[in-house]
């Protein structure tokens, strides 16, 4: 949604009038299909070495689930979509893209379908029916192309991010806007997802680091968890807890470090910050291979894979700046602020 959104927003600044809705796809599926389809959160959490078999068959599989399943469950969303007569649908999941792809096969339907992926791009995705992949470069592409998709059909524009999340022009200022100290390192916390790592494990490990900082934990809509965080920081200085923020691009910019779990919104979000990020409880799977970019082949951040690593990871940094430095050089590298843009000028392309 938060990528549908994102391009919604594009496609109306470069073509006002244009009309486009966004949908939560499963709102419109059979109930007992929703449940079937967010099942995968129950081996993730509490079996993640069941769910590291079942991801492993869907991303190299040929499809994540049982064709006839979704044809079945989707049958509302069929109708759905031909009651609306699109001339473009945007997928941007690999399930929903498999049954967007099972609608135009089986209605024999004239739009086009576009694949909007995160940082990483499952076997299932590669359809014939795929009209344009929106994918990042490199990388992320290379998967695409190995799958059989000719690259004609790719835009390596970047996962459409929204424009304002953009490095700080002045830093130091904008710390005093939101109440931080100028001098002082700040560490932004994001809690989110179905990780197994509890709240207060991450503290914990935040005690420990030597070094005066500030930490900024963004606790989003869940009141138990900011009252969790709220108890469990009690006598640390320099601490803030935040429900919901509208302004995340700012608290990104006027961050040094980003600790949280590596979504893919997430990442792409602190690299067009300029913001480096250690990563931490990631389930098998997708995850794994964004904390595996991160870390090893963008360079743009560590991955603390165990107890113990997020404060050593976070000391190496906060005591060796030319590092830090050269974390936030690379992430420029893989920044991509017109990705929205291209992605909405690519699909505009695709209406008569």
């Amino acid at each position: 949604m938060q990528i549908a959104r994102v391009v919604e927003k594009a496609l109306h600044e470069l073509r006002p009038g244009v009309y486009v809705e966004t949908i939560n796809t499963l709102a419109h599926c059979r109930r007992w299909f929703r449940t079937y389809y967010d099942g995968f959160e129950i081996p993730m959490k509490y079996w993640p070495g069941l769910w590291e078999r079942i991801e492993s068959q869907q991303y190299r599989g040929k499809s994540t689930g049982p064709l006839w399943l979704y044809r079945w469950g989707a049958q509302p969303l069929f109708r759905f979509i031909d009651a609306f007569a699109p001339q473009v649908v945007v997928a941007t999941e690999v399930g929903l893209c498999e049954i967007a792809v099972l609608h135009k096969r089986q209605a024999k339907a004239p739009y086009a379908l576009v694949g909007i992926g995160a940082l990483d791009f499952e076997r299932p995705w590669a359809q014939p029916e795929v009209d344009l992949f929106i994918s990042s470069p490199a990388e992320v592409a290379d998967q695409l192309k190995s799958a059989g998709v000719a690259p004609e059909r790719i835009v390596e524009c970047g996962m459409p991010v929204d424009p304002v999340f953009a490095p700080s022009a002045d830093q130091p200022a904008l710390r005093t806007h939101l109440g931080l100290e100028r001098d002082l390192p700040v560490l932004l916390v994001n809690f989110g997802g179905s990780g197994k790592m509890k709240p207060q494990q991450v503290v914990d490990e935040l005690r420990r680091i030597q070094q005066p900082l500030q930490l900024v934990f963004i606790a989003r809509r869940d009141e138990k968890l900011r009252k969790e965080l709220l108890h469990l920081t009690a006598g640390m200085q320099h601490v803030r807890i935040l429900r919901w923020v509208d302004n995340m691009q700012e608290w990104m910019a006027a961050a040094d470090i980003l600790v949280s779990r590596a979504g893919s919104c997430t990442v792409a979000e602190a690299l067009n910050c300029g913001l480096p990020i250690v990563v931490f409880d990631a389930p098998p799977g997708s995850e794994r291979r964004v904390c595996d970019l991160v870390e090893k082949k963008w360079q743009t951040g560590y991955w603390a894979k165990c107890s113990g690593d997020i404060s050593t990871r976070l000391q190496h940094l906060l005591n060796e700046p030319q590092e830090l430095a050269r974390l936030r050089r690379n992430t420029a590298q893989h920044a991509y602020p017109r990705s929205a843009h291209d992605a909405g000028e690519a699909i505009l392309k695709l209406c008569p």
